[in-house]
């Protein structure tokens, strides 16, 4: 028999990456549904913009670096210290691999260390923090991954690497939890109209290129932050083991032992593709 339904009101949630696009609006949607927000992010400043304007009796908005684990202890000691208990945990910071495409061979020293340091470690710093109250509340825990957890991660190396592992961090919750009665599961968005996605659509030309050729017109629409701040509150009341956002998605995730092979195969052979890789790297030996 699965865990109940989760009841956002009334309960404690904490998120990480609070001041970004997807981050705020999940502090203001699960407020909205009536929680009590622990809405952290590495400037104070933002992040008390964030949640300016909501009951301040619900809200505990701190600075905190994900890439720091005592910086997520303090804040879930200061949570646990106010109301007692953490239902839900949202491991949401996250930055982009660059402001540019970049390939394996060209990417600049240090971008790889720096997207796996936030995206990858600060998600697992996250989850071990807050993990034994989830248990001790029988919550759930939600991971933002990506689209590109299943897609090929060509020019974006960095960044598809720290989200495929995310992935992997919330399955393996997902059945690890269930001895406990808690749960877990992953946020796959897809392209959202935020500062991560504006480098594909018109930041950087080469990758703008490279996206258009690469996906079929359908998918290449950004949603606004707003789509997923409510995939993401009614995901974490019906413990969804996965949220897909936008669904277009879906028949690419549900298949993709099948698609990636053909894309992998296609983009390999696709002599346009290869042309704008070289120029990536041809950009790249001019910096």
């Amino acid at each position: 028999m699965g865990a109940q339904r989760l009841v956002l009101d009334g309960a404690v949630v904490v998120v990480t990456g609070a001041a970004g696009g997807i981050g705020r609006e999940v502090v203001r949607e699960v407020h909205r549904r009536g929680a009590r927000v622990v809405a952290l992010d590495l400037s104070q400043a933002a992040v008390d913009d964030a949640v300016r304007g909501l009951d301040p009796d619900r809200v505990l908005a701190a600075r905190a670096d994900v890439t720091v684990p005592a910086d997520l202890s303090d804040a879930v000691d200061r949570a646990v210290g106010r109301w007692g208990r953490i239902d839900v945990v949202f491991a949401n910071a996250g930055i982009s691999s660059g402001d540019s495409a970049d390939t394996v061979a060209s990417v600049a020293d240090g971008v790889f260390e720096r997207v796996i340091g936030v995206n990858l470690m600060g998600v697992w710093n996250t989850v071990r923090a807050a993990l034994p109250h989830i248990i001790d509340s029988r919550g759930h825990v939600l991971v933002t991954s990506s689209t590109y957890a299943y897609l090929n991660g060509m020019v974006n190396a960095p960044y598809a690497a720290s989200k495929a592992a995310v992935e992997q961090i919330g399955r393996a919750l997902r059945s690890e939890l269930a001895a406990h009665g808690a749960t877990a599961g992953v946020l796959y968005p897809g392209w959202v109209a935020t500062p991560i996605a504006d480098v594909a659509f018109g930041k950087d030309e080469l990758a703008t290129a490279l996206i258009k050729r690469a996906f079929p017109r359908p998918l290449l629409t950004p949603i606004k932050p707003r789509r997923v701040g409510l995939a993401v509150a009614d995901g974490i009341e019906a413990r969804s083991p996965r949220i897909q956002v936008p669904r277009r998605w879906i028949p690419v995730a549900a298949l993709r032992g099948i698609v990636n092979p053909l894309s992998d195969a296609a983009l390999h052979r696709d002599p346009t593709m290869i042309g704008l890789v070289r120029e990536v790297e041809d950009r790249a030996h001019r910096r």
